[in-house]
């Protein structure tokens, strides 16, 4: 930076990215940044002597109307008409890709997520990770990654065994096992065995016809309730598949040979304390039965074999053990733990008239996907899902979602867009075309939105970065209400025999950005732009 060689300081002390925000007031200006603060110690000069020398520096490139020194240290920055002006061209030019980045190019990232036990319909848990984790892929997605979203079918084990036994007391009008799963679908799936295989219950491999038939048939459902949300996968890999074709069993014998694996009290153990488990997990148990665990082993080793350079898998919040074992299990098989990442999404509770909803119509006391699908739509559904972090418990409001007003938060952004929408469509039907003279905008307001919808690149980038997509239905708020004030304060339109003027084509020209940007943010959650509502 030429303010610096030219006293002497070496550039190269300035760190690759400048932290820039915009503060809380804005009479402090439309952006701020500690920059001064982080490097003056480096350069061996006064953090506000630095601060003004930046501040000559920036107020010199015609981008910047004003820098003022602030605090310690701290630089206080006010765009120029002429930046503000290309923030908006830069919307419109890249359109549908405006906030898009390539902070994860080339990194091939396996993103797994609902993967629900095929032994019922998708309850909330599952349809939270559906929303949170399509909307995921979509953000790692749009900042460059190549992302493979995969549902690890557990079609191996205990539960699928319990569902198997469910089935057959449902044909036979036996009431569930004391274990078993229980509920109106089961024995919809019954009957519909029966009628594919009349005598499946006279049949020596009656087990195994109401195992292939019936998993099949809630397996299908899944994933036609999850088409049906909006969430698709690129992958359904099935974890029976690991035990047939030896790859358990090979990740096994790989971790005995490295040592990794140490025998006692007839079991096999692995060392993942080692490797920064909190206790050593059993593979194999003393009746020689590969625990659940082996077949993590191998799912991992199978991924990692298929290229990808990140593995992040999405969990319910009883997982938690699985965040120090899954990295345990990848050091163990000398791979880099860095490349597994788990995130631990918790409960949902659903309730209308400030009481808990529990019961469902099919799935007993279970509330499902299809139930919440019925009760508000996919839109309200999947918005109520990602706006919330996944660390935190969500409740549900059903009779807020319901509303539409602006107190239920999917209902208020979709209108900002359809309002936009609307306001174009009368700007073309009085042939008003949308001009290039953003010098003009100089309202408060104007400037107000025009800072927000800069904001929306680092705001994607941000939900990449920390796996949050909450953060873009969050911005999404912030920019319809910041739209709505625009909207109150700055005719648009001219009224009645008005002259059109230049600051009605530009303001036009920010409305056509603003409902970009909004259109773009929506489809990152997966949930629609509506152009009339």
């Amino acid at each position: 930076m030429d303010v610096l060689s030219t006293r002497g300081l070496d550039p190269a002390a300035l760190p690759a990215a400048v932290t820039i925000e915009r503060p809380r007031n804005p009479e402090h200006g439309d952006y701020a940044t500690n920059l001064a603060l982080q490097t003056a110690k480096k350069l061996g000069v006064v953090p506000r002597e630095l601060a003004g020398w930046l501040a000559e520096a920036l107020t010199g490139t015609g981008a910047v109307a004003s820098a003022e020194v602030a605090g310690p240290g701290f630089l206080n920055l006010r765009l120029a008409a002429d930046a503000q002006g290309a923030i908006v061209r830069e919307v419109l030019r890249q359109g549908r890709a405006y906030g898009h980045g390539d902070q994860f190019a080339k990194m091939k990232i396996n993103l797994e997520f609902v993967s629900a036990n095929p032994t019922g319909p998708i309850h909330l848990g599952g349809t939270r990770w559906a929303a949170v984790g399509d909307a995921l892929g979509r953000i790692l997605a749009a900042n460059g990654g190549d992302v493979t979203r995969e549902y690890y079918f557990n079609d191996a084990g205990a539960q699928i065994d319990r569902f198997v036994r469910s089935l057959i007391a449902a044909a036979k009008g036996e009431p569930a096992p004391e274990d078993g799963y229980a509920g109106a679908y089961i024995g919809e799936i019954a009957a519909e065995v029966l009628r594919r295989e009349p005598s499946a219950l006279s049949s020596p491999d009656s087990h195994e016809i109401f195992r292939r038939i019936g998993v099949g048939l809630m397996f299908d459902e899944i994933k036609k309730d999850l088409h049906e949300f909006g969430t698709d996968f690129d992958v359904y890999f099935h974890e029976n598949s690991l035990h047939e074709s030896g790859a358990v069993a090979a990740a096994v014998d790989k971790l005995k040979d490295s040592g990794a694996l140490y025998f006692d009290k007839g079991a096999w153990w692995l060392r993942s304390t080692e490797f920064g488990d909190d206790k050593d997990r059993v593979v194999i148990k003393s009746d020689g039965d590969p625990a659940y665990i082996a077949g993590d082993i191998a799912y991992l080793v199978d991924k990692r074999s298929r290229g990808f350079d990140l593995c992040i898998y999405m969990l319910g919040a009883d997982h938690h053990g699985y965040i120090g074992r899954l990295k345990a299990a990848a050091a163990a098989l000398g791979d880099d733990p860095a490349a597994v990442e788990v995130l631990i999404g918790q409960m949902v509770n659903l309730v209308s008239d400030g009481q808990p909803v529990r019961m469902s119509k099919r799935a007993g006391n279970v509330i499902t996907m299809q139930d919440l699908v019925e009760a508000v739509g996919v839109d309200a559904a999947r918005y109520a899902m990602t706006r919330s972090s996944v660390d935190s418990s969500l409740d549900i409001d059903l009779d807020l979602l319901r509303k539409r007003s602006n107190d239920n938060p999917v209902f208020y952004v979709q209108y900002a867009h359809s309002r936009l929408a609307s306001l174009l469509r009368n700007a073309a039907d009085l042939g008003v075309e949308p001009g290039d003279a953003l010098e003009l905008l100089d309202h408060d307001r104007e400037g107000d939105l025009i800072r927000t919808i800069g904001e929306f690149p680092r705001v994607v980038a941000t939900a990449g970065e920390l796996r949050e997509p909450h953060r873009v239905a969050r911005y999404l708020e912030e920019l319809a209400g910041t739209y709505h004030r625009f909207y109150e304060a700055c005719r648009v339109l001219p009224r009645g025999d008005e002259e059109t003027t230049d600051l009605h084509r530009a303001r036009l020209q920010l409305c056509a950005a603003t409902r970009q940007v909004l259109a773009n943010g929506l489809a990152l959650l997966g949930v629609s732009a509506p152009e009339r509502m």
